[in-house]
């Protein structure tokens, strides 16, 4: 019998990365979505590569772009994926201030290409569309759920709204297996230095080593639902192995603020985040989101889907990874200064 065969956008990403790993282990044929660039920006999934031709190689990259419907719908037709994760983004918020338009461009109306893309080459294939929390924004809930109002508040966000009412829409129209999932905040060793997250974790061990002696922060008083994301791409997994599709929350249920990410991270290196940390408006966003926590209990009710890593043990994971690259690099220096 052959193997299952998924396509995923973002595939170098943290999720593309987390969710290749996934779907390996269960057997998949795995097919992801590169740009060209002058640059290989693949260091996430070098560990899953083989060399295509060889014989048991199960990962296969194609070029193509979220801008460009006709490289989406060539690699459909010659893929002919059972399932299609949609995990490609301009997924910087802050940064989708400066470049609005062309997070709207690829984060929302790229959402779109791939959906008419799957609809006209593979309409049997499960769709999976990663939603954001994001999209709640200004919303005044205790815990946001699949039935709390959106209310985006950055160029993402609204391009997140966009591309999630296109998944229900192509579901309702067109009978779809099509999917959403509402994904709150989750983090890894793997997430991009940007944000602030790794900043934090990147920095204490930095810091702890001599090799940087500041942190600059915007807003230490944002609340996040923070959870792993190789928590998270099994629940995305999950939702295109249930009957019917539908949307859901991908959350912990707890939410804490920057603040408390930077204490957790710097009691790791036995250090006071007070001695280090400054605040540099220029991190501010132009409209602030302050609070976010999601409910997921019908993502635990339907998809049988809980958060395995807890806050501080998702804390501790990052620095512990970041402290050994920093490790790495003052070896590196020392064996260059012998030299």
């Amino acid at each position: 019998m052959a193997p299952k065969r998924a396509f995923i956008t973002g595939i170098t990403g943290q999720d593309g990365s987390y969710l290749a790993e996934l779907l390996l282990a269960k057997g998949y044929e795995v097919h992801g979505l590169v740009r060209r660039s002058s640059s290989l920006n693949r260091g996430r999934i070098d560990h899953l590569r083989l060399d295509e031709h060889l014989p048991e190689a199960r990962l296969f990259l194609h070029y193509g772009d979220m801008e460009d419907a006709s490289s989406l719908s060539n690699i459909l037709q010659d893929v002919r994926p059972d399932e299609v994760y949609n995990l490609a983004a301009q997924s910087h918020v802050r940064v989708s201030f400066e470049i609005a338009e062309y997070t709207a461009d690829v984060t929302g109306l790229g959402a779109l290409r791939l959906l008419e893309a799957v609809r006209r080459t593979v309409p049997g294939a499960r769709y999976y569309q990663a939603s954001s929390s994001e999209m709640f924004g200004g919303v005044q809930a205790n815990a946001q759920d699949e039935n709390t109002p959106y209310h985006p508040r950055s160029p993402y966000a609204v391009a997140k709204v966009y591309a999630h009412w296109q998944t229900v829409n192509y579901r309702e129209a067109y009978g779809m297996h099509a999917s959403n999932g509402i994904l709150f905040n989750h983090e890894s060793p793997r997430r991009g230095e940007g944000f602030v997250t790794r900043k934090i974790s990147r920095g204490a061990a930095r810091i702890k080593l001599g090799i940087q002696d500041k942190l600059y922060l915007g807003n230490l008083d944002a609340k996040r639902d923070w959870g792993f994301a190789g928590d998270y791409v099994e629940a995305m997994w999950l939702m295109l192995q249930q009957e019917e599709p539908d949307d859901y929350v991908v959350a912990t249920g707890k939410a804490h603020s920057v603040r408390e990410f930077l204490e957790g991270a710097f009691s790791c290196v036995d250090l006071d985040y007070r001695d280090f940390v400054e605040i540099d408006p220029k991190y501010y966003r132009p409209s602030e989101v302050d609070f976010l926590q999601g409910n997921p209990a019908k993502a635990k009710r339907v998809l049988g889907w809980e958060p395995r890593v807890s806050f501080s043990e998702l804390v501790r994971m990052m620095v512990e990874s970041d402290l050994a690259q920093a490790r790495r690099e003052v070896a590196l220096q020392a064996h260059e200064q012998i030299n």
